[in-house]
């Protein structure tokens, strides 16, 4: 029992670790990624400076060190590259790919820059990048989260982004560009990455559960897609807290439970009493949400969210067909998105929703 209670805190830290991509082929949703990088790797030619951009958990760190694996992997050449240019894989056997595997490669220097954030820290990378790499052909430095760096670290980056080594190279990443200098920008090669898309997510999940040896409801999976919002890292971060949770049979009520999401089927009835003009109804599963712990700002997001859906839905169908029609579910998703705005100055936790309802009900009569 201690053994297993200690695999299960341990877990959700190392679920996605586990399972993250060894190989290009591996990876999830950013092809239009990994074909340039392999393009370039198959032409020779790799810049000095690449930016990677995009929402978290979508694979930025992951695919960096991909890059960073395959351009010193001693089981690849050039003749390698021109047999299969849109093929190209480290091998994952040679020291130096083992080496960055383990997280104990010389010539991948990782720098967390929301801690390290100061103009001495990249003094120190500009000393290290002077030295020739130890064993592969490029010291690759990979800088998290680089727009948290400071103004003179900014200006002490960009004086070895203009004049580089030719054995350096640099990977930035970063969820917020648009904090970054032109400078620095106007100096890199940018890749965005995008959200991943919920069938995306559900297929990884789907193989992890399986390596697992974890059976997972399908509608447990869609839950913990739409949870994640687009990452990846998040929706198998969750899977681990489930796994801790629930152990070898995750159930939908496993997933509603534990991460807050309300069933599609609790949006849909809410909704349906809003357009049906019952507000006894309303406002008694608004006080049943409330009453049986469910956070009322995540089910506004949540809410918002199933009305954006029904809305994308009835413009999109050749035959549009139901109780609503689009100028009323705008009305409603306005109200919602009011409401949510202003739960943290509400004495009532339910009164921001409560007024929702009935002031789109008042509407409609």
């Amino acid at each position: 029992m201690v053994m297993k209670s200690v695999i299960h805190l341990i877990m959700p830290l190392t679920l996605y670790r586990k399972y993250r991509p060894q190989l290009f082929s591996e990876v999830e949703g950013q092809e239009h990624v990994v074909r340039t990088l392999q393009g370039a790797l198959s032409t020779g030619r790799v810049g000095h400076a690449y930016l990677f951009c995009g929402p978290r958990g979508t694979g930025k760190t992951t695919i960096a060190r991909l890059f960073a694996k395959t351009l010193n992997c001693k089981n690849l050449s050039p003749k390698t590259y021109r047999l299969k240019p849109d093929n190209i894989e480290p091998c994952n056997q040679c020291p130096s790919c083992q080496a960055v595997n383990l997280g104990n490669s010389l010539d991948l220097i990782e720098i967390d820059a929301a801690s390290q954030t100061g103009v001495d820290n990249i003094r120190e990378l500009n000393d290290s990048v002077r030295t020739a790499a130890s064993g592969g052909q490029y010291k690759i430095f990979l800088i998290d989260e680089v727009h948290m760096l400071s103004k003179s670290a900014f200006n002490a980056l960009l004086k070895t982004l203009e004049e580089p080594p030719a054995h350096a190279l640099f990977i930035l990443a970063t969820t917020e560009p648009h904090k970054l200098p032109e400078t620095i920008l106007s100096r890199v090669q940018r890749f965005d990455f995008k959200k991943l898309a919920h069938d995306k997510i559900v297929q990884k999940l789907k193989r992890v559960a399986k390596a697992e040896k974890i059976e997972v409801e399908e509608q447990a999976l869609f839950a913990l897609a739409s949870h994640a919002g687009g990452s990846l890292r998040d929706a198998e971060s969750a899977l681990a807290k489930l796994i801790s949770y629930a152990g070898a049979r995750i159930t939908a009520e496993h997933t509603f439970e534990i991460l807050g999401v309300v069933p599609v089927e609790v949006h849909e009835q809410f909704l349906t009493a809003i357009i049906n003009r019952e507000a006894a109804a309303a406002l008694a599963k608004i006080s049943e949400l409330y009453e049986s712990g469910v956070d009322l700002e995540n089910f506004t997001r949540q809410f918002i969210n199933y009305t954006r859906n029904q809305l994308i839905t009835f413009i999109g169908s050749p035959q549009p067909t139901g109780l609503v029609n689009p100028q009323a579910l705008v009305k409603i998703m306005n109200a919602f998105i009011k409401a949510k705005s202003e739960f943290k100055s509400s004495p009532v936790p339910q009164l921001p929703l409560e007024l929702a309802v009935l002031e789109l009900i008042d509407e409609q009569s």
